[in-house]
């Protein structure tokens, strides 16, 4: 390396919190684990929410849950749920908007499943999979909640898009195809719930590290994605849960069917 040659940026330090979402009711699914989902809920209580957390995982759950009452006793509600499936899907909602004591504020949207095939080779059940989980839950999980918020005449729905809705990469078909389905769905959705007062909003990050990301991700391929981006290293998860806080709060009041890139990967 020369005199001449830019060194990558460090990530910035860990942010303080701003009370953002002080007062708000906050329901996050596939929180567990070391992704985007515990990141973006330890971010909603650092910023004063109280939350209410699900995962298909339950002991993954409860460890989540631990840690994030050590940060905010008495603010933080589980349940398990299979976004899969309709039936739990219900019985979310109704224990979440129930333990909140009034209404949810806001929903976060995060449950996803990734994998890796070519078209010729994918099974039915491997597109179906990942179509379903990364895609379908979106829905299910807004029309279930839509309804509340809309009564309520206010609330904020974040949905966790990806680049490769919008960019290609082989082997991901099934992926790219149920996150494009997101940000379609994300602006569609934004439209109706509009005149209720109800925001819809995505992001769409790219590589964002972890430790089963880093698990399950050659260190080959994890290091091609990060020479893609701009900062030549991949985001923090926290990073990503950042901005999902933004669109969360009312300082995104004006801003609904959007899509936030959280990568430099935008078309």
């Amino acid at each position: 390396m020369t005199a001449d040659t830019p060194k990558i940026p460090a990530p910035p330090p860990y942010p303080k919190p701003r009370s953002l979402l002080v007062g708000q009711q906050v329901l996050v699914t596939a929180a567990a684990g070391t992704g985007i989902g515990f990141a973006v809920a330890r971010r909603c209580v650092e910023e004063g929410a109280t939350l209410f957390v699900s995962d298909i995982h339950e002991r993954r759950l409860g460890e989540a849950v631990a840690k994030l009452r050590e940060i905010a006793p008495g603010r933080v509600e589980s349940r398990t749920c299979d976004v899969t499936r309709q039936a739990d899907v219900d019985s979310l909602v109704a224990a979440a908007i129930e333990a909140s004591g009034g209404g949810i504020d806001v929903l976060i949207n995060n449950a996803g499943l990734g994998g890796t095939a070519t078209v010729t080779a994918m099974t039915d059940d491997e597109w179906q999979r990942v179509i379903d989980v990364s895609l379908t839950s979106v829905m299910r999980m807004t029309r279930a909640m839509l309804p509340h918020m809309q009564g309520r005449g206010r609330g904020a729905i974040v949905n966790n898009a990806s680049v490769l809705g919008w960019r290609a990469q082989a082997g991901q078909s099934h992926y790219a195809a149920a996150k494009a389905g997101v940000m379609a769905f994300t602006r569609c959705a934004a439209l109706e719930a509009a005149p209720f007062g109800v925001r819809v909003n995505a992001v769409a990050p790219s590589i964002a590290m972890h430790a089963f990301l880093a698990k399950t991700t050659t260190p080959e391929l994890l290091a091609e994605l990060a020479r893609r981006e701009a900062f030549g290293r991949p985001a923090e998860v926290w990073e990503v849960a950042n901005v999902m806080v933004f669109l969360a709060s009312d300082l995104a009041s004006y801003m609904t069917g959007e899509v936030l890139s959280v990568s430099s990967q935008h078309p």
